[in-house]
C-alpha cells in the first residue's frame, strides 16, 4: 500500500456514499406505514371472523345488510381508483386539465361511498343494531368504520393536494405527494374488497 493510502478510497459506487435520493426514502417510508395500516385491517378481520357469529340474540348480518346498497357502494369505490388513476396521469402529463378532472370524479365517488356508509350506519343504530349490541355489531363497525375513516381522510388528503397543485405547479414533490396519496387510495380499495367479500357476501 503505497504512501498509507487506502486502495478503496474513491471506488465505492456513487450510490453507496451517502444519503438516498428523498424519492427513495419517502418511497419506502409510506410504504412502512401502508404495511403497517394492512396489519391493523388484518387483526379487524380476524376479530370480526371470530366474532361474526356472536350476536347475543340480537340481528345477524343477513338481517341487517342491504346487499344492493352495498354494490353501489362498492361501485363508487372501486370507479374511483379508475379516476384517481387518471388523476395520476394528468399529474405525469403537467395536464391541469386531466389531473382535475380525475381529482373531481374521485372526491364525488368518494363522497358518494362515505354517505351510503353513513345512511347504512345511521339506520342501523335507529334500529337498534348499535354496536353495543353484540359482538357481532361491535366487530362490524370497527372493521367497516376504520375504513370509512381512512377513506373521509383520502378525501381531505385529495383536497389538500388540490390545493398544492393550483399553488405549485406538478413540481417534483407535488408528484410524490400525489403518489402516495394514489397508493393510499388503491390500498383502501384492496381492503374494501375483502370487506365486501368477507362480511357482506359472507352474511349471506
Amino acid at each position: 500500500m503505497s504512501g498509507g493510502l487506502n486502495p478503496t478510497v474513491g471506488k465505492t459506487p456513487l450510490s453507496e456514499r451517502g444519503p438516498a435520493p428523498v424519492r427513495t426514502v419517502v418511497g419506502f417510508g409510506f410504504w412502512l406505514f401502508l404495511l403497517s395500516d394492512i396489519v391493523m385491517f388484518a387483526v379487524f378481520f380476524a376479530a370480526y371472523a371470530v366474532l361474526s357469529s356472536s350476536t347475543a340474540g340480537g340481528p345477524s348480518g343477513r338481517e341487517l345488510f342491504d346487499h344492493d346498497r352495498v354494490l353501489l357502494e362498492t361501485c363508487c369505490l372501486l370507479l374511483s381508483s379508475f379516476t384517481c388513476g387518471l388523476m395520476l396521469i394528468g399529474s405525469k402529463r403537467e395536464s391541469r386539465r386531466l389531473f382535475y378532472l380525475g381529482a373531481l370524479a374521485t372526491l364525488a365517488l368518494g363522497l358518494g361511498f362515505v354517505m351510503i356508509e353513513g345512511i347504512e350506519f345511521s339506520e342501523m343504530i335507529a334500529d337498534g343494531a348499535a354496536p353495543t349490541r353484540s359482538a357481532f355489531l361491535s366487530a362490524f363497525f370497527t372493521l367497516v368504520g376504520a375504513h370509512g375513516l381512512h377513506v373521509t381522510v383520502g378525501l381531505a388528503w385529495l383536497m389538500l393536494m388540490a390545493t398544492q397543485v393550483e399553488a405549485m405547479g406538478f413540481t417534483s414533490m407535488v408528484q410524490r405527494r400525489l403518489l402516495c396519496f394514489s397508493l393510499f387510495w388503491h390500498a383502501l380499495d384492496i381492503v374494501w374488497i375483502g370487506v365486501f367479500t368477507i362480511v357482506y357476501l359472507g352474511a349471506g
